[in-house]
């Protein structure tokens, strides 16, 4: 029988330590933990009945303490470069949104951390939403579950990017914890560290611990190359202001082969400008840094406009010129608001 104390609990929300230490508590030997891991997230098993190495007895305990959850996908469109964006429910009726994006021989899934966002960042859809809550442990990788099995036997899902609703790093602990999971090759999903990349909007107080936490890949939202400019569209700048932003990530550990990845979306007349562009090849000099530019995505949220092509081309120039790896990012997924800052997950939708 399990504990008087305790609940029926998803078992997405535990790492292996603590089935390990549920299955200590009870006598069960502690190996089979790695075994419910792995049925779960290597074969797939949605039923305890399913892991027909365990015994009756431990399967029959494991049920009347854990379920196994899946998100429920309220809503799937399909863009016309072959961009889904799924709509999944939870539990309590809010609702998150997560996009898989075509590559070559490859998806590329960027999943959300939050409902909401409290970063109030002026040229995204999900800030007009504001926190609602933050997501657990469970929900986060639920969504590389759902999304996995809705693909089936289709282009293998390759990247993890967590460029969704949500500031990763205002959500640390279940964030953190999904991220060894997810990277985890001997009882999680296996993802190599190289192929997850969390982005954040800069919160500077949380660098050290990431670093100390994970080995995946850190992006940095910055989007302006002066403070005024920055402050203006993140309101995140006035408490962690460009120079004490740029000296973290100068500090960041990397190997010697990663780069930090700063995504800069360049909004018309606002951070556009050939001197917007030297600035920033000056600002990011003592940093190991590769530039993600992002033309403004429209959203009937912002009043900000898309930058004409000839202006994107010599912005990159500019930073070509400096000798920066700095790629235009065409989002993809527009026609569907799936594109970089379109998310919302309305709750009409739901």
């Amino acid at each position: 029988m399990p504990h008087p104390a305790d609940k029926i609990l998803n078992i997405h929300e535990l790492d292996h330590d603590q089935l390990n230490d549920w299955c200590r508590s009870l006598g069960i030997e502690p190996y089979r933990a790695k075994q419910v891991m792995r049925w779960i997230y290597t074969r797939g098993a949605d039923d305890f009945e399913e892991m027909t190495d365990i015994a009756k007895s431990v399967r029959k305990l494991l049920a009347e303490r854990f379920f196994i959850s899946s998100l429920e996908i309220k809503k799937v469109e399909n863009a016309h470069d072959g961009s889904r964006k799924y709509l999944f429910g939870l539990s309590d009726g809010n609702g998150i949104e997560t996009v898989l994006i075509p590559e070559k021989n490859h998806y590329t899934l960027c999943i959300s951390t939050q409902v909401g966002c409290a970063m109030g960042c002026r040229f995204c859809m999900t800030a007009k939403t504001g926190l609602i809550r933050n997501l657990t442990r469970g929900e986060i990788i639920g969504q590389v579950l759902g999304v996995q099995k809705d693909i089936g036997g289709d282009k293998r899902l390759k990247n993890i990017v967590l460029m969704g609703m949500g500031e990763p790093l205002a959500n640390y602990s279940p964030v953190v914890s999904a991220l060894q999971h997810i990277t985890n090759n001997d009882t999680g999903l296996g993802f190599s560290n190289r192929r997850v990349t969390l982005s954040t909007s800069g919160m500077v107080s949380k660098f050290e611990d990431l670093a100390r936490d994970t080995r995946v890949r850190l992006a940095v939202s910055l989007n302006a190359s002066d403070d005024k400019t920055r402050s203006l569209l993140m309101p995140i700048n006035r408490t962690y202001p460009l120079e004490q932003l740029i000296d973290a990530c100068a500090r960041y550990p990397l190997t010697p082969r990663d780069k930090i990845t700063f995504e800069y979306i360049l909004i018309r007349d606002v951070n556009d400008s050939p001197e917007d562009a030297l600035r920033l090849s000056k600002l990011l000099r003592p940093v190991k840094a590769k530039i993600n530019l992002i033309p403004f995505n429209p959203h009937p949220a912002s009043e900000f406009e898309r930058p004409e092509e000839e202006r994107i081309l010599n912005f990159q120039a500019v930073l070509c010129q400096k000798n920066y790896t700095a790629m235009i990012r065409r989002s993809k997924g527009s026609d569907i608001s799936a594109a970089c800052g379109q998310l919302s997950a309305k709750q009409a939708a739901l």
